[in-house]
């Protein structure tokens, strides 16, 4: 085995610290200049609107009474540890999983935060379409989506050239 897969994925954790830091100062930056729910239109389709989720994603369970706060820190925990686990166990040579756990780790720990810290994410973007709203949503959510969507095209189109790839590493 290559001395560069042994260190494994784990170097892309600057990624991860760059989203947090990006995350949590555009939070700050909404939260004390914002209104909290009234929109500041950016574009036709697109505002900045605070907003508080003390749910999951899309306010999944936002109104369950306060325990969703801890439960969704908890499973926030786990998952950053799992994921911490995942990118030291990925060869570096795998680099665009190495980037989408990076891209999902930093967004789970920016959310993480606010729910640890205000009991709640902060949310600001509001994409829109006439009357048509997606849920508002913030640059930790982006980050776990495009994240997630590397992982999904790996799984789906690359992990079985990647596995070619470790076969015929194996027979040589």
């Amino acid at each position: 085995m290559s001395n560069t897969s042994e260190k494994g994925s784990l170097i892309w954790l600057w990624l991860s610290v760059l989203v947090v830091v990006l995350d949590l100062w555009s939070k700050f930056v909404t939260n004390s200049s914002l209104t909290y729910g009234v929109p500041v239109e950016v574009l036709p389709v697109f505002d900045l609107r605070l907003s508080y989720n003390t749910g999951a994603a899309f306010s999944f369970l936002a109104d369950a009474g306060g325990l969703q706060r801890w439960f969704f820190a908890a499973v926030g925990i786990v998952v950053s540890v799992m994921l911490v686990v995942w990118m030291k166990r990925t060869p570096r040579w795998q680099w665009w999983v190495g980037v989408a756990q990076a891209l999902v780790l930093g967004g789970a720990l920016g959310n993480l935060y606010d729910r640890i810290v205000h009991g709640y994410v902060v949310d600001f973007i509001s994409l829109h379409y006439g009357e048509y709203y997606f849920a508002v949503f913030n640059l930790a959510d982006v980050a776990i989506s495009v994240g997630a969507t590397l992982l999904i095209i790996d799984m789906l189109f690359l992990e079985g050239k990647v596995r070619d790839r470790n076969e015929t590493e194996g027979d040589a």
